[in-house]
């Protein structure tokens, strides 16, 4: 008896280990004929903490103390990626600009570095359909299609011509706040009651800034928004939003995560939510696995369909990743998971990339319904973003006692010392 108990142990274990197996390989079969589009990943900040954005003090092929590295990231066959151009909050009224522009600068570099392996998707004429084709290109040639998304809407500075040209240098969306508000649009930290609500949600800039966005066909990403940012921009927006790395609220309330009513509205709006694989924002704890995050996943499927998910590691942004999402070489395996639990062969090519795909075209297509439409170059009213370090060039003329105000003694100190500051960081 013994003995044929240690048989049914043998077999059990060799038939579990095929039938991962054949997960495995029709999860690789299938990312051979659909690339996979990751929503964001934090290497360029790494590069920036670790080696000041000195590329020639780094070697992408031997870096293991990061998430990410191009062996880890040929292993994942991971096709595209669009990398963050962060800039903390702490450089909001000080030099975020220049910080998010070496940021920008940085991916370039990366792509210049390593052409055998990266493959800048963004084109000199700025047309979102160029690139899909770059996309699609670098996928036949084994290349990562290299995208850059702004992670954070103090980043601009609340200027929609520092937002052009972001977008002139290969941005292809903007995440409209990150963890603070900015003078038109509050951040997720609101819904904690960690942080003042300042707007309710956008303000009228904040919403003049969606359409401009939907005008020249870049993305709104809504992930780190609060919930009014999110249902204002769902209800402003002529084009499909993305959220780049955001998980569920319903399998792990985190504020970070996205309500099931937000869900349908994405679905409505045929957006995207991108999976975050951070252990906080998948588990609510600091212990997480591959099968949680697959959760997220089949939540979202449930809720809004298969043509509203997409990955979004957060991989080299974060410190916890789940058991069995290690780095980024572990992608087949969420996959593999995903198969083992039903999804169709469509469903799989869909959340890998022909969603996010999908979204993009949709986006050129709104941009092109608004050709004739001019750039907005109104600017923010100056009460709103009127700070010792801004200048207010262009704007009329304040009155003398609104422009230097009475100051007493300790205020002027004060005053004097926020300028100060302010100088030696820009």
């Amino acid at each position: 008896m013994q003995c044929l108990r240690v048989l049914y142990v043998v077999l059990w274990a060799f038939g579990f280990t095929s039938t991962a197996n054949e997960h495995k390989e029709h999860a690789l079969r299938l990312m051979a004929e659909a690339p996979l589009i990751d929503g964001h990943n934090d290497l360029p900040w790494q590069l920036r903490l670790r080696f000041n954005n000195n590329l020639k003090s780094v070697d992408l092929y031997t870096l293991n103390s990061t998430h990410t590295n191009i062996h880890k990231i040929k292993e994942g066959r991971l096709a595209a990626q669009f990398w963050a151009a962060y800039a903390p909050c702490d450089s909001q009224y000080k030099d975020a600009v220049r910080q998010t522009l070496e940021q920008i600068d940085v991916i370039h570099r990366m792509c210049q570095k390593y052409p055998e392996d990266f493959m800048l998707a963004a084109s000199s004429q700025g047309f979102v359909c160029l690139a899909i084709t770059d996309i699609m290109e670098a996928f036949a040639q084994n290349k990562t299609a290299s995208l850059i998304g702004v992670e954070g809407g103090h980043s601009i500075d609340s200027s929609m011509g520092t937002l052009r040209i972001m977008y002139q240098l290969g941005v292809r969306y903007l995440t409209l706040t990150h963890s603070c508000n900015t003078p038109w649009a509050d951040n997720w930290l609101v819904d904690t009651e960690s942080e003042p609500v300042e707007h309710n949600g956008l303000t009228n800039f904040g919403k003049r800034l969606i359409r401009e966005m939907n005008r020249m066909g870049m993305l709104v990403d809504l992930s780190h928004v609060s919930e009014q940012v999110m249902r204002q921009v769902l209800d402003t927006s002529k084009a499909p939003v993305i959220f780049s790395h955001s998980s569920t609220y319903a399998i792990c309330p985190h504020k970070r995560n996205v309500p099931d009513d937000v869900l349908k509205k994405v679905e409505d709006n045929r957006g995207i939510v991108m999976v975050n694989f951070y252990n906080n924002f998948v588990t609510c704890r600091q212990s997480a696995n591959l099968s949680d995050v697959a959760d997220h996943f089949d939540h979202i499927k449930k809720i809004a369909g298969s043509s509203t998910v997409g990955f979004g590691g957060d991989y080299d942004g974060v410190n916890r990743v789940p058991t069995g999402l290690d780095d980024v070489s572990k992608y087949p395996d969420l996959v593999a998971e995903l198969l083992r639990r039903g999804w169709t062969d469509d469903e799989i090519k869909d959340a890998l990339g022909r969603n996010l795909i999908r979204v993009f075209k949709d986006v050129e297509m709104v941009r092109d319904t608004l050709t004739n439409t001019s750039p907005d170059d109104e600017p923010i009213p100056l009460e709103q973003v009127k700070n010792p370090c801004r200048t207010d060039y262009g704007y009329p003329p304040q009155p003398s006692s609104a422009r230097v105000p009475s100051l007493g003694a300790p205020a002027l100190v004060s005053t004097v010392a926020l300028i100060s500051l302010c100088v030696k960081f820009m």
